[in-house]
């Protein structure tokens, strides 16, 4: 009764539409959080522990997690014969593990994505070679519609103090070209993989620059402007929104209850919606569907989300599918990706059973969609 009343309550305001559209919008792709099965086990000898199982599973996508997730997604067709679209929420840089420990590691240095697989590509060719060209034919498909989950997914103020002290799990990860299992950022108020966490209220005025070079990143990389936003890790002040807005940012994925951190510890409450505007006039998106099926929850995730999906659909609302990469990741376990994967196609096929009329659409789309007024 309780999640009953939850997979309504979320759904009470909001742009309305009959029209039955779901968007699967997906964190964390392009980022590199563990390297590899030889670098799990290293990092588990220097005692770093997997705290979750973003620890444990989350990799950078390889050549075979992206064949097997767009088999997934052509396997059904839409009202107007579109198979399913991922809206990955993706990273345009990583750390240059190479330069930096070249340098001693005395700074941070990024480097892009298409340089991260570039990299990969030499050094783990069997898991690699191949996986960005993949990724821009995906991109051609339409399968795959990557938007801006920031320059890299990181907290630099965290990082670099970090690094300047030497702290022993990080330099651990940076030898193992890896970043995760960190178990203390130093800060309440910041996790170490959120980009635009603070402390102080004026750290904001960082991100500024953060945002624009990642934003002309992400143009270089995937080859177009980014419209849409989702912050990775932990959620923004909307101070930072005019920064986002100078570079073409026009929608922003936001909690449907947000706290919203004012500085040293300090929250307010905010509620939003989908189609809810900010006073620059950018449009919010409010995902009210969960799938995180290598999540253990004790649940059935492909009934749990087709219930969050009816109770949208309820309402006139668009269904927005909240998940992860980890979900589809095999790199460390390919059982992992199985499980992901297997869950996503059972889902899919009964969308389109239950609902033939569904339209699948990439998330920056549903903004337009709401921007036109339609």
């Amino acid at each position: 009764m309780k999640q009953f009343l939850l997979n309504n309550l979320k759904n009470v305001f909001g742009w309305k539409a009959k029209r039955k559209i779901v968007v699967i919008s997906v964190d964390d792709y392009g980022n590199v959080r563990l390297a590899s099965k030889n670098a799990k086990q290293a990092l588990d000898k220097a005692g770093l522990k997997v705290l979750s199982r973003f620890d444990a599973y989350d990799t950078l996508e390889t050549k075979g997690d992206l064949e097997m997730l767009y088999e997934a997604l052509t396997s059904v067709r839409d009202r107007n014969n579109k198979p399913a679209v991922f809206t990955p929420f993706a990273l345009s840089c990583n750390i240059n593990f190479e330069k930096m420990r070249e340098e001693g590691y005395t700074r941070y240095i990024p480097e892009l994505l298409t340089d991260t697989y570039n990299r990969l590509s030499l050094s783990d060719g069997n898991s690699y070679e191949g996986a960005w060209k993949l990724w821009k034919e995906g991109i051609k498909e339409g399968i795959m519609a990557p938007q801006f989950h920031g320059r890299e997914h990181l907290n630099l103020k965290v990082f670099e103090e970090k690094l300047k002290l030497k702290d022993k799990e990080l330099m651990a990860c940076l030898e193992h070209n890896s970043y995760t299992s960190i178990s203390n950022s130093g800060y309440k108020t910041i996790s170490y993989t959120a980009a635009f966490e603070f402390d102080e209220f004026n750290e904001n005025e960082r991100f500024g620059q953060i945002i624009e070079n990642g934003l002309d990143a992400f143009e270089k990389v995937y080859g177009y402007k980014s419209t849409h936003f989702n912050s990775p890790g932990g959620r923004e002040h909307p101070v930072i929104h005019k920064y986002l807005r100078e570079k073409g940012i026009k929608y922003i994925d936001t909690p449907w209850i947000k706290k919203e951190h004012l500085g040293k510890g300090k929250y307010k409450t905010i509620i939003n919606y989908t189609g809810k505007k900010n006073h620059l006039n950018q449009i919010y998106l409010v995902r009210n569907v969960v799938f995180e099926p290598t999540h253990n929850r004790g649940i059935n995730w492909v009934n749990y989300t087709l219930q969050q999906v009816e109770a949208a659909f309820l309402w006139n609302r668009p269904a927005i599918i909240s998940s992860h990469r980890v979900n589809f990741c095999g790199h460390i376990d390919p059982k992992n990706r199985e499980a992901g994967i297997s869950a996503l196609k059972t889902l899919l096929k009964k969308i389109v059973q239950k609902w033939p009329e569904v339209e699948f659409m990439a998330a920056n789309e549903l903004g337009e969609l709401m921007a036109s007024g339609k």
